[in-house]
């Protein structure tokens, strides 16, 4: 796997003449993308979140498609609509137009604005990758992922994503505030006309490709009951949990979260040049791909726990393979 290694490098750094910073972020998108799977961006306006979807869909070769989210979003404006039209024959026949969402790469921005009825319409694209409407079922583009970005200070007109859906994401990421070297970077960027040339890395084909020979990479069953003991551990109802799980979490991690610890972790040993999947990979993707499954109760909210602290107290609870065997 050292062409993939190569090419995981050449896209980071290719992404970085336009993206400052975010160094790790830019890693977890990736790792996201070669895994297949969604991932929901977190962070304040101005952050560059948009802008990171855009560049990613040049350099990965994808067909970008965007959706606005207001309260005023219907699901038909996101996945299409039947009209009436003429054929070839002049009769007029019920078509479907197809939305936004029948492209590769779909950015949904500021998706918490969305109501929860058109939210619920991206339940169905997210895990089947279809749209049905009208009795049909219309398969999307494949490759295909969706980027959502959420603001998580504006709370005024905004609707909490549900947990089903929150669970159809692979990867939370919170994107940084930049600090002082990498906002003197932004100015020199940003403040003039030019923009730089972005160079088309590698093609859908070529992502399902590697997709495919990246789901082969081996994980030992006692990694696997690593990964599958952490995720345990953030049940409150199971044996042996930390005082702080029993105490502030309502629900812990869906099989969801096992499944985006694997497979994120394959990708993870491939672009560090393994052969096959440590703990120290599953480890290195526990907080992106659990801090948005750990589900804190009353008590936990009140005291504004939070789950990412939660999530390191895990890893230093649970004992590796490695560990038990010392």
């Amino acid at each position: 796997m050292s062409s993939f290694s190569t090419l995981f490098g050449q896209l980071k750094t290719e992404l970085q003449k336009a993206v400052v910073g975010y160094d790790q972020l830019l890693t977890d998108v990736l790792v996201a993308v070669f895994a297949g799977g969604h991932v929901l961006l977190e962070g304040v306006p101005g952050l560059g979140k948009t802008f990171l979807v855009r560049t990613l869909s040049q350099v990965v070769g994808l067909e970008p498609g965007r959706v606005q989210c207001t309260p005023d979003l219907m699901p038909a404006d996101i996945l299409g609509t039947h009209i009436v039209n003429e054929n070839e024959h002049g009769r007029r026949v019920m078509f479907f137009e197809k939305g936004p969402v029948f492209k590769n790469l779909l950015l949904v921005d500021e998706i918490n604005r969305a109501t929860p009825k058109t939210q619920a319409a991206l339940l169905e694209v997210m895990q089947e990758h279809a749209v049905t409407t009208g009795g049909e079922r219309h398969s999307l583009p494949d490759p295909f992922f969706v980027l959502a970005t959420q603001n998580p200070m504006e709370m005024e007109g905004t609707y909490p994503l549900p947990e089903a859906q929150l669970d159809r994401f692979m990867f939370k990421i919170r994107v940084p505030f930049p600090d002082l070297e990498s906002l003197v970077e932004i100015s020199r960027r940003t403040t003039g006309f030019a923009e730089p040339r972005l160079e088309s890395l590698v093609s859908g084909a070529e992502l399902k490709a590697f997709q495919k020979q990246l789901a082969e990479t081996p994980v030992a069953d006692p990694v696997a009951r690593y990964a599958s003991r952490l995720v345990l551990a953030t049940h409150p109802e199971h044996p042996g949990v930390l005082p702080e799980v029993q105490r502030f979490v309502a629900y812990g991690s869906s099989p969801r979260g096992l499944q985006s610890l694997i497979r994120g972790a394959r990708v993870l040993a491939a672009v560090n040049g393994a052969t096959a999947v440590s703990t120290d990979d599953i480890r290195a993707i526990a907080h992106v791909a659990l801090r948005h499954r750990i589900i804190l109760n009353f008590e936990g909210e009140a005291q504004q726990v939070k789950v990412d602290d939660l999530i390191s107290r895990l890893l230093d609870q649970v004992k590796t393979p490695a560990q038990e065997a010392a």
